[in-house]
């Protein structure tokens, strides 16, 4: 068969080939174009792809080069085609220097062969491209989609009794990205994930929800190394060679049983995110494996979440009132509106349920219902010439994404017709600059409106003196966990603290309650140190509103001791 009859039947199967995606294999048509390079002393070729004019004019581009017979070369040919309304496609064919010129003939026979090409690798390029979209992010990372893609891949072929799953958060890497700067820190995160994905290797993978949050698959012979770089590793970046930073994570880990069968990707997720929010919580350490318990109490807090609606339709929620007492009168100046659930005969406690609710926005929904009881309870006490003291309701920062939280507040005590002043707004520390001018947003506008605020749980988090600095509190609840237990030698430090806040709070003219009063020692510690208001036990539990109302009836406490 001589060269033109080969050049057509090659070109005939070729064409065949590119009709065909799909059900002949890329490699076969790579192959059929090498062979028509050859016939046409074409040396080497060269396809780039450019994603826009913009990438085009940059000199970037994706290129590939699908044949280079290693010839040295002296003249070329290109042709460029806008292959898309975003995709530019540009094919270039090489001479061997010393051979004889292209013949005309061959020169179309070549624009062919290039235009084919262009044609052929293009919507190869393309293929990857759409893959690329939809499965990895626009910094390279894989996405959500890919990882359910092959955890479904490995569960439904072989099972992942071999494995395990977590889901993870880089420590304080937003504190990082404010003080290194966006570059340097992509550089930090891309190396310690690169460590990750070469600790796992190729029969895991690790993907990223957004942000520093990133959820891993891993076979279970490599927990140990896992763990070791999750717990902290150093990570050089910048051009100077002491360039280096710690860099940790936050963990819930699945060691998937022998026994697991999967069946659908959330449930797989439902045991790592368990698991994760007990290391963002942090109260039991960064690391956290899931357990059967941890099963049982997600299923219970779902059933809280289902049931609240109902609780809040039915009146199962009750507000119960703990009095705050002034040290030095023994009488109660004032009172803590606190929630509790009774549910089938059952009285639930706020810790069975409102760190659920603190997961959603159920909260602020809790957090509403209180505040009308407690306005409802304060107007009848206004009716009937009942004592009546300030009523200090706890207000979740959740409720500070809501831009109009202040009006909705005003909305409530207006249309119970209940006086300013008698109102106080319980809210804690943020942890957030975001969060930070919200709150002092929200605080200025209560204060303005003539409703008292408090900064509840002071001492527990990280920006106490801010908190007081910047924003205008009436009071300052000092939590119980800087309260001396007594006097005595290993309680100096407390001691110390607990001495100067107090006074800071008294010079700066915030009125002080400590919170978690249980004893006579506790009482003489805050006379002693000039604390306002005592709030615990040692007085009172929170108390059904009949009770209290028997209390505020009372001229004052009786000595304890």
């Amino acid at each position: 068969m001589d060269q033109e009859a080969r050049y057509y039947q090659y070109l005939e199967l070729l064409t065949r080939e590119m009709a065909s995606p799909g059900q002949i294999s890329v490699e076969a048509v790579y192959e059929d174009l090498r062979e028509l390079c050859r016939m046409l002393r074409v040396c080497k070729g060269v396809t780039t792809f450019y994603s826009s004019l913009a990438e085009e004019r940059k000199g970037g581009g994706d290129t590939y080069t699908p044949y280079d017979d290693g010839s040295e070369t002296d003249r070329a040919l290109t042709v460029r085609s806008d292959l898309s309304d975003f995709l530019v496609g540009q094919c270039t064919v090489y001479h061997a220097k010393g051979e004889a010129p292209w013949t005309d003939e061959e020169l179309s026979r070549i624009d062919t062969i290039q235009r084919m090409m262009l044609n052929f690798i293009s919507r190869d390029r393309m293929r990857m491209m759409i893959r690329k979209a939809t499965l990895y992010d626009d910094a390279g990372y894989g996405n959500i989609r890919l990882f359910t893609q092959r955890v479904e891949k490995i569960g439904n072929e072989q099972g992942l009794k071999d494995y395990c799953a977590a889901r993870i958060d880089l420590k304080h890497f937003s504190l990082i990205n404010q003080q290194l700067g966006r570059e340097d820190s992509s550089v930090i995160m891309k190396t310690y994930i690169r460590r990750l994905e070469e600790t796992i290797g190729e029969e895991g993978t690790v993907c990223r929800l957004g942000g520093d949050h990133f959820v891993l698959l891993f076979r279970k012979e490599k927990l140990d190394q896992v763990v070791r770089l999750l717990e902290g590793t150093p990570i050089h970046y910048g051009e100077e060679p002491d360039g280096r930073i710690m860099i940790s994570a936050r963990a819930g880990i699945l060691v998937i049983p022998e026994d697991y069968y999967y069946h659908e990707f959330s449930d797989l997720m439902d045991r790592i995110i368990n698991a994760y929010n007990a290391a963002k919580a942090g109260w039991r350490g960064d690391i956290i494996f899931s357990t059967e318990k941890m099963l049982k109490q997600r299923d219970r807090a779902m059933r809280i979440r289902q049931s609240f609606p109902v609780a809040l339709q039915n009146h199962e929620i009750l507000v119960f009132y703990q009095p705050k007492i002034s040290v030095g009168t023994k009488s109660i100046v004032g009172a803590e509106a606190l929630s509790r659930w009774y549910n089938k005969g059952k009285l639930m406690l706020p810790a069975d349920f409102i760190p659920v609710l603190e997961q959603s926005m159920d909260i602020c929904k809790l957090d509403f219902h209180v505040l009308e009881q407690v306005c409802r309870d304060l107007r009848r006490w206004l009716d009937e010439g009942k004592p009546t003291v300030r009523i200090s309701v706890n207000f979740s920062r959740r409720h500070l994404m809501d831009m109009d939280v202040l009006d909705h507040i005003l909305a409530v005590v207006d249309r119970w017709r209940v006086p300013h002043h008698l109102l106080e707004i319980e809210l804690t520390e943020t942890t957030t600059d975001v969060e930070f001018k919200s709150l002092k947003r929200v605080v200025t506008g209560l204060q303005d409106a003539g409703i008292y605020t408090s900064v509840d749980d002071f001492g527990v988090g990280y920006s106490s003196l801010n908190m007081i600095r910047d924003i205008p509190w009436n009071t300052l609840k000092v939590d119980k966990n800087i309260l001396p237990l007594n006097e005595k030698t290993g309680q100096d430090r407390l001691n110390i603290m607990f001495r100067h806040v107090v006074n800071m709070a008294r010079e700066i003219g915030i009125t002080c309650v400590a919170e978690g009063v249980e004893t006579s020692e506790q009482v003489d510690i805050l006379r002693r140190n000039g604390c306002d208001i005592a709030q615990g036990f040692y007085y009172d539990k929170p108390l059904p509103i009949r009770d209290f109302e028997e209390r505020m009836a009372q001229q004052a406490y009786p000595d304890r001791k």
